[in-house]
């Protein structure tokens, strides 16, 4: 394999670049001897399949899939990684663990993190995150200088590490929701809020995209956005990815039937806030009607398999989801394992949890979950596929090691996983090569990152060790 070209990390224009691989997942399927050209602009100019390799070439074993895209991260969130599981608990009290890592970030500390997360994710095959941010001010809630410094910070992580970002601005305006209804924010979630709808629009207004960057916008949920305001952020969201977190803990819907005589979606929908650049996360605890709703609506719904089993949210209706027209993408949330390809697997394999039968959803709708729908849900509708004129973003997968050898290869993505990735290319340029990324020992650069505090990010205050 070819070095990598460009030691430094970001996307930008090179020289024409080609690849021969041995298999690739075209848009009709896996081909065979597939010759792949991009140009100085990063984009394929020419996809050939049947063909021998010609001189030059960068020569890809395996199989090589398109990009993938996480729909869903929280990048700070990987600083609880193996430090949540010795005293039990529900998905409530290890939202307060959450909350001891946001208190101790700044904008230094969250680019140091989030560049070693993205290159994580890389090394799993991910060539665009979809970043649901809400991590917004000082441990004060007062705004740094550059009100958006955190969400730039995140800009600049994702560059470093040699991928694309959709960076969702969460509006977060409230402490949460219960039968009294909206509740004051804490001292953490003073970080979370704007002051108002107002601040909250005109910060995401100055956030600008770039080659590298999409912005899109957040309602963090129905308990952190009081619907009085929702409507504006649909507003805000025309022409834009919309992403919000539904119903993932039946104590949402609860307090939202208390206070609005309506479920989480039912009030979504009411403003305005459900259609087809709309993805829902997790969307777990629905009712018939909330599963036909999003399906008629085109709303887009994103799981994120090792989360929901982490925090023991539930198991989602993916089934009914699926036959009433909603699209699937998937997504690593608190990054509990860096293996986007297991994300994909998990949304199958958790549906025959729930139902007792297999094959809801065909490898190649794994492989859409993972590619082309994450990508159109990012805002990226071009990507996400091996053809011409889409961004020149490959992963090469290992068909022959200890866990994929004898895999049917349109079944990879039941196999294989992110110690598997031996190649990923975003733009023309790559960024992982031999199972390495650019930056380096990635492994090296998170402990780096957790241990930039006198205090150790992710341990209690003054504990020097995990709150648990």
């Amino acid at each position: 394999m070819t070095a990598p070209d460009h030691p430094t990390g970001g996307i930008g224009p090179q020289a024409t670049r080609s690849w021969w691989c041995a298999r690739a997942w075209l848009p009709g399927g896996l081909s065979a001897d597939v010759r792949l050209i991009a140009g100085a602009d990063g984009h394929f100019t020419d996809v050939q399949a049947g063909v021998r390799p010609a001189g030059g070439d960068t020569r890809l074993p395996g199989i090589v899939l398109p990009g993938f895209a996480d729909a869903h991260s929280h990048a700070f969130h990987r600083a609880l990684r193996g430090r949540t599981h010795s005293a039990g608990g529900t998905f409530w009290t290890w939202r307060d663990l959450m909350y001891s890592v946001a208190a101790q970030l700044d904008p230094d500390s969250y680019r140091a993190l989030a560049t070693a997360v993205y290159a994580e994710s890389a090394l799993a095959g991910v060539t665009c995150i979809g970043e649901f941010h809400y991590l917004h001010h000082g441990t004060d809630g007062r705004p740094y200088d550059d009100p958006n410094a955190m969400g730039e910070a995140l800009r600049e992580a994702a560059d470093a590490a040699g991928i694309r970002l959709t960076l969702l601005d969460a509006a977060y305006l409230s402490g949460g929701l219960d039968a009294d209804g909206h509740q004051p924010l804490n001292d953490v979630q003073q970080r979370f809020a704007d002051p108002d709808i107002d601040a909250w629009e005109q910060r995401v207004a100055a956030l600008r995209p770039d080659p590298n960057t999409r912005v899109g916008v957040a309602v963090h949920s129905v308990r952190a956005v009081p619907a009085e305001h929702l409507a504006r952020i649909g507003a805000a969201a025309a022409g834009r990815s919309l992403h919000v977190h539904l119903s993932e803990q039946p104590a949402e819907n609860e307090a939202c039937q208390a206070v609005y005589g309506c479920s989480p979606t039912e009030l979504l929908d009411r403003h305005g806030l459900l259609g087809p650049a709309t993805t829902a996360v997790h969307a777990t605890h629905l009712t018939d009607g909330d599963v036909a709703l999003l399906g008629s609506r085109g709303v887009t719904v994103c799981l994120c398999p090792s989360t929901e089993a982490d925090l023991a949210d539930g198991l989602p209706p993916t089934g009914p989801l699926l036959d009433a027209g909603v699209r699937l993408c998937a997504g690593s949330d608190q990054h509990v394992a860096a293996d986007l390809l297991a994300e994909a697997r998990g949304i199958e394999l958790h549906e025959r949890l729930r139902t007792g039968r297999r094959g809801s959803l065909s490898p190649a709708a794994l492989v859409d979950a993972l590619t082309t729908a994450g990508h159109a849900a990012l805002g990226w509708p071009e990507a996400g596929r091996l053809q011409v004129g889409a961004p020149a973003d490959l992963v090469g997968v290992d068909d022959f090691s200890s866990r994929t050898a004898g895999t049917e290869p349109a079944q990879i993505v039941m196999t294989a996983g992110a110690a598997d990735v031996h190649t990923v290319v975003v733009g023309g340029r790559t960024v992982v090569v031999g199972g390495q990324h650019i930056l380096g020992d990635v492994g090296k650069l998170i402990g780096n990152a957790l241990a930039l505090h006198d205090e150790p990010i992710g341990a209690a205050p003054g504990s020097g060790r995990s709150g648990q």
